[in-house]
């Protein structure tokens, strides 16, 4: 099945193109070569060069198994905003192996009691340029996993570019890992 890094697509596999964001069908026998695996995404390298983005839930296409969930919120644990940035810290845009919340895409995390209980979060984040064709597909993908949380009754994801997204807002981490020091 491999040779080399190259892995031959085990069914037809619907994929997001990369920075477009467009959905596309890459087809049985396709070879891939696996990029990074960063949250419960995979970013692959077509044979043509191209990198697109596989879901998790598609990865027996790549011949591996689903990437585990994180255990998201302890039984007895109280809900709070840090249970939401730790989930936050699970998204990574495709090309860059840095999570949104390192990255300093992340404006504004609140939550908001709604009873029982069960709490809103409204979110602001941003993308690293406008024209980002990735940032509906990292909205739905914060928006799905901040959902997940046993507290989380509803979830708003909001884009926002202002202020402008610039690297002042990278954490140590990130900057790190990108070498931008």
């Amino acid at each position: 099945m491999s040779t080399a890094g190259v892995i031959e697509l085990q069914r037809d596999c619907q994929v997001i193109l990369i920075p477009s964001g467009r959905a596309a069908i890459l087809r049985t026998g396709a070879p891939v070569t696996i990029v990074q695996q960063l949250g419960t995404s995979f970013t692959v390298r077509t044979e043509r060069g191209s990198l697109v983005r596989v879901e998790g839930a598609d990865s027996d296409a790549l011949g591996l198994d689903s990437p585990s969930p994180e255990a998201l919120q302890a039984a007895d644990a109280p809900f709070d905003v840090d249970q939401v940035l730790e989930v936050l810290r699970t998204v990574f845009d495709p090309e860059i192996p840095v999570n949104v919340v390192d990255l300093g895409l992340v404006y504004r995390c609140e939550t908001v009691p709604l009873g029982s209980g069960r709490h809103r979060v409204e979110i602001d984040m941003s993308m690293t340029a406008p024209g980002c064709g990735m940032g509906d597909l990292l909205r739905e993908d914060a928006r799905a996993k901040v959902l997940a949380l046993r507290s989380v009754a509803d979830v708003s994801v909001e884009l926002v570019w202002d202020p402008p997204w610039d690297t002042s807002r990278l954490s140590e981490a990130a900057r790190l890992e990108l070498g931008m020091w």
